[in-house]
C-alpha cells in the first residue's frame, strides 16, 4: 500500500476514535483504541474473520498426542484469496496425531462461542499428509491448508 494511503487511512481510524496514535522520536506508533466504544464489537467482528488459526491454537495448545493441525476447507480457501458464492458456515480443521479426543471436544465449546459458527475436527495419522490415500486425502491436499501454530516459539 501507498504511504499517502496508508497515512490517509489511519488519520481516519484516529478522527473516529478506532485507534490512537503517539510519536516517538520519528516513528509513529498505532494502536486500536480499547477505550473506544467501538472495540469491543470491532474486535469480535476481526476475530471471527481472521482468527481461527489463533483462537485454535490458543484452545489446542498442551494437549499431548496433537503433532500438526490444519484448517482446511472454505475458511482456508477465503483465507487464501479464493472468492466464493456464500459465507463461510464452519471451520474445518485437521489433527495430526493421537490426542484425547474428549480433550478436543471439551476445548472447541468455547473456540465455537468466538468464533461464532461451529468447528468440525477430523483426525487423522501424524502422517496422513504423506501417507494417505483416498478422495478426502487428495481434495485437501489440492486445496489451501493454513497451519494452527501449537508451539508458542512461532
Amino acid at each position: 500500500m501507498a504511504y499517502a494511503s496508508a497515512h490517509r487511512e489511519v488519520e481516519r481510524a484516529v478522527v473516529a476514535g478506532l485507534a490512537v496514535s503517539r510519536n516517538v522520536g520519528k516513528t509513529r506508533l498505532i494502536r486500536a483504541d480499547t477505550d473506544s466504544p467501538y472495540y469491543a464489537g470491532l474486535a469480535d467482528v476481526l476475530v471471527k474473520a481472521f482468527g481461527p488459526p489463533q483462537v485454535l491454537a490458543r484452545a489446542l495448545r498442551g494437549i499431548a498426542g496433537i503433532d500438526r493441525a490444519v484448517i482446511h476447507g472454505s475458511w482456508a480457501a477465503r483465507h487464501a484469496g479464493q472468492p466464493a458464492d456464500r459465507p463461510v458456515g464452519d471451520i474445518d480443521v485437521i489433527l495430526l496425531g493421537d490426542p484425547d479426543r474428549d480433550d478436543v471436544f471439551n476445548r472447541l465449546g468455547d473456540v465455537e462461542s468466538s468464533l461464532g459458527r461451529p468447528v468440525q475436527v477430523s483426525f487423522r495419522p501424524s502422517d496422513w499428509f504423506e501417507t494417505g490415500t483416498g478422495a478426502f486425502h487428495d481434495t485437501v491436499l489440492s486445496q489451501p491448508v493454513v497451519e494452527v501454530a501449537l508451539t508458542t516459539d512461532v
